[in-house]
């Protein structure tokens, strides 16, 4: 039912029934209902009326809202799938071209690495396009998969702490997450000379949440960590959008430490 006939059947219901039974009352049953009889009816009548629409009716704004949620689920996945496309692309086209330079020149030994970063682009984006949530995997099994596919590539010891609060994100949200994660995974890969990664996440008290990325590497300078390079802007971007912040830090036994923090209620998303 559209919103316009919802506003027309709203309007008429309540008029139709209590009009017609005061009508049917006055015309034909005021030789059998007396005035004290008929309001009680009435009010009775009323109140039956008001709790049987307003169950109705909130049953089919939750089903919308429903149908609703689940049409920005979709379209996040879409928009994601799209992401990861022009990115590949993008990625891709850039290092062939380079690829080709090198090979032209005769430099093998410097086109190697670049062949395994064309392969580590194809894998990840392979695995991206195979476990979006639409597929019906929980995001800890997602982050699961995609940490041993990432170590086993990188070759970085990566594991991931802390008990995931399920319900806490919606799907898109969880998009938003999962994005991040990667880009912070991809920075350790490709900057900190790390051997060891963490991904630790923690819900505290009843709104507070934090996920924090840490690495054993050789930490990021201060002015770099200030500006937009290694994806930073785009990550502080979509921890906006999640209602949460983004800090980086460097712990004093070393390394680099990744920390969105929130506020959000479970079962709110």
């Amino acid at each position: 039912m559209s919103f316009e006939r919802l506003k027309l059947f709203t309007i008429l219901l309540p008029a139709v029934v209590i009009g017609g039974f005061e009508l049917i009352r006055h015309e034909f049953l005021l030789h059998y209902l007396s005035m004290e009889v008929g309001n009680v009816y009435i009010i009775i009548l009323t109140l039956l009326l008001s709790y049987w629409f307003s169950t109705w009716m909130f049953r089919k704004i939750k089903a919308m809202n429903e149908t609703i949620s689940a049409e920005q689920a979709r379209r996040a996945v879409y928009e994601e799938r799209e992401r990861l496309a022009r990115e590949l692309h993008d990625n891709i086209a850039q290092m062939l071209f380079f690829l080709n330079v090198q090979l032209k020149q005769g430099k093998t030994e410097e086109a190697r690495p670049i062949v395994a970063e064309i392969d580590h682009h194809l894998r990840q984006a392979i695995f991206n396009l195979r476990g979006l949530p639409e597929d019906g995997i929980s995001l800890p099994d997602r982050l699961d998969r995609w940490l041993r596919e990432w170590s086993a590539i990188s070759g970085v010891e990566a594991e991931r702490r802390g008990v995931w609060a399920e319900g806490l994100f919606s799907p898109a949200e969880e998009v938003q997450l999962f994005a991040i994660i990667q880009e912070a995974f991809t920075n350790i890969r490709k900057h900190s000379e790390a051997d060891r990664a963490t991904l630790d996440f923690a819900y505290v008290g009843s709104e507070s949440w934090s996920l924090t990325v840490r690495d054993n590497g050789k930490g990021l300078p201060p002015a770099e960590a200030a500006s937009g390079k290694y994806g930073l802007s785009m990550m502080r971007k979509r921890a906006a959008e999640l209602g949460a912040e983004l800090h980086l830090s460097s712990p004093e036994d070393g390394g680099m430490e990744l920390k969105i923090a929130g506020t959000k209620e479970r079962g709110s998303a």
